[in-house]
This record gives C-alpha cells, sequence and structure tokens, in this order.
C-alpha cells in the first residue's frame, strides 16, 4: 500500500485487503490530530491525502469524534453515526454503518485498554467521511498491535468473540488497517449505497 507494491497490500479475491502498510504523513488539512490516511479510491498507490486538495473534494462531508476509552462511547458512537447518515442524507447505509461503528469502536476500546496507557483514561477517535453515495469509517485505537485478518471457517457458535472482523469483512465493501506515524493503529471501512 501507500505506494508500494508488496503481497501482503494486495487486495484479497473478495476486494478486502488486510494488511498493514508503512506509516505515512498524517496530512495537516484532517480533522483530529493523529487522522487516519485516506484510503486510496482512486489512482492506484496514491492515497487520497498526499493531494490534500483533492481528497477535500473527494470528501466533502467529514466528522471527527474522540472518546474516552470508557463504555458509554459505543452508544454515543451509534447515535452519532445515525443521526449524521441521516443529515448526509445517507440513511440507506444506516443500520450496516451503525454496526460497523460499534463493532470497530468496541474493538477500539479493547485495544486502547490494552496498551496500558498511564496518565488518565486512553482514547478511542472516530472519523466518518462522505461523499453523497459512499461512507468511508476510520476508527483509531493506542494498540501498536498488528489486527489479525478474520476466520474464513465459519465462527464457532458458542464462541466468546471472533466474529467481530467477519461482520466487518461481510457487511463493508472494503476494508484495511494502518500504523500511522502518531503511534495506534487506524481501521477503515468503506461502504456505497
Amino acid at each position: 500500500m501507500y505506494g508500494r507494491a508488496s503481497a501482503a497490500s494486495q487486495l484479497s479475491t473478495r476486494g478486502h485487503a488486510h494488511s498493514a502498510g508503512t506509516d505515512p504523513a498524517t496530512p495537516s488539512w484532517a480533522y483530529g490530530d493523529a487522522a487516519p490516511r485516506v484510503p486510496p479510491f482512486g489512482v492506484a498507490g496514491v492515497w487520497a491525502d498526499d493531494r490534500p486538495e483533492e481528497a477535500a473534494e473527494l470528501w466533502p462531508l467529514r466528522s471527527f469524534l474522540e472518546f474516552g476509552a470508557l463504555p458509554g462511547a459505543v452508544p454515543c458512537a451509534r447515535l452519532h453515526t445515525r443521526h449524521l447518515l441521516r443529515e448526509w442524507r445517507l440513511a440507506v447505509l444506516g443500520d450496516s454503518a451503525e454496526l460497523l461503528v460499534s463493532e470497530l469502536v468496541t474493538n477500539a476500546l479493547r485495544a486502547s485498554r490494552e496498551t496500558g496507557s498511564t496518565g488518565g483514561c486512553p482514547t478511542v477517535r472516530l472519523w466518518l467521511r462522505a461523499d453523497g453515495r459512499r461512507l468511508l469509517i476510520s476508527v483509531w485505537d493506542a494498540s501498536p498491535r498488528p489486527l489479525a485478518p478474520p476466520p474464513r471457517a465459519a465462527a464457532v457458535s458458542d464462541a466468546e468473540g471472533g466474529r467481530g472482523l467477519l461482520l466487518v469483512d461481510t457487511l463493508s465493501d472494503r476494508w484495511d488497517w494502518y500504523f500511522p506515524d502518531g503511534g495506534g493503529k487506524v481501521v477503515w471501512v468503506l461502504l456505497e449505497t
């Protein structure tokens, strides 16, 4: 990814990428301190953030929220997503987007708490971007651990976990993750109408 061709960065047969790239520079125009990179939906190997004026045109609708890694973050993120999608006239994506936001924020909360951050409550960050027909969801957590791809075999029905990324893989049009320069990890998901 990020302009380098590698076997790890190739899309799978379902069109989802599940590998991390190298650390990209954080764009100055983005919302939030450690804003995620906008995935390359135009020219292969060129990230939308590499051309900020084009990225702003690609994603004119943007929102950013930062949450403490507390249980109330998930319902707040869902509610924010629901209301924002109605305002952006993308309610058709609402149910899937809410499930994906819930899953990604829940995973981010767990990952941020596991980092053992000192000096207060760890945080998670949520970015929503849209262009009128696509929604890009990005969630940052403080964990430096890589994200494992979802299991291809059906999840065991009585298993405590392991279904989250399978849900992300099933509901999204594309998704991936990477390590940003500021540390932690960003998982992004694309939904199309």
